[in-house]
């Protein structure tokens, strides 16, 4: 299991890299569950990540296919290992399909195929989450998406793991794998849910609020990076 910690700017990425994050994700915090920093930006916090770790980035939800593939070309050029897109507020699988085969067509285009796309699938009950988690992996296998990140998308509300129990995640875990993708899960998850990620299977715990003083909206911490990183070490020594 590895950890991706998000980033806002090149200082934090700087933290994040510093307290030995395995993956840096480029993402606003402030402009909700998957808010997208300035291209500008990203292209900062690869120049400083540079080949240490892989970089990913949030791409916001996507509404138009137009927009996605653009987006996702302009992040992918940057030099992107992945690029997150969410589909909130869409509740039609086969609109879902034609704004993934957008982003991932983006992306393709930058980079030759090199920049993968992960399909977000929210797990908040009663808001308008989209078509939910089990039809959003299958969607995104169908695609042909790098692999899809369980996560919220109410951050006030509710953690990932309160949300769905052991049990449900690592069916969730499994039927994505079963279908070859990469799976991440994140959703304010702290210390004490890594053990919970671990046994659920996934190949990545996401976090923000955890690395950072003060909150997700807080600054990234290079010594809570650095905690967190030991507590996915140990799990991996049990």
């Amino acid at each position: 299991m590895r950890l991706l910690v998000s980033v806002a700017d090149v200082e934090e990425a700087a933290a994040a890299l510093g307290g030995g994050a395995d993956l840096i994700d480029a993402k606003d915090p402030r402009a909700g569950a998957l808010g997208a920093v300035p291209a500008r930006v990203l292209r900062e916090i690869r120049a400083v990540v540079g080949d240490a770790r892989p970089v990913t980035a949030a791409l916001g939800d996507a509404s138009d296919e137009v927009a996605i593939e653009a987006i996702a070309h302009e992040f992918a050029s940057t030099g992107a290992t992945l690029l997150k897109v969410g589909f909130a507020g869409i509740d039609s699988k086969s609109r879902v399909s034609a704004l993934l085969d957008a982003a991932i067509r983006g992306a393709g285009a930058a980079t030759e195929g090199l920049c993968g796309v992960i399909a977000v699938a929210y797990a908040d009950p009663g808001c308008d989450c989209g078509i939910g988690v089990p039809r959003l992996i299958n969607t995104a296998a169908r695609a042909g998406a790098r692999g899809v990140l369980i996560d919220t998308l109410d951050k006030s509300g509710s953690r990932l793991c309160q949300l769905a129990t052991p049990l449900t995640l690592t069916r969730w875990v499994g039927e994505a794998h079963d279908l070859g993708l990469t799976v991440a899960l994140a959703g304010q998850l702290t210390a004490d849910d890594l053990p919970i990620v671990r046994d659920a299977g996934a190949d990545i715990a996401g976090v923000r609020g955890a690395a950072c003083e003060g909150g997700r909206t807080g600054r990234v911490s290079t010594d809570k990076v650095r905690q967190l990183q030991l507590a996915c070490m140990s799990l991996h020594e049990a």
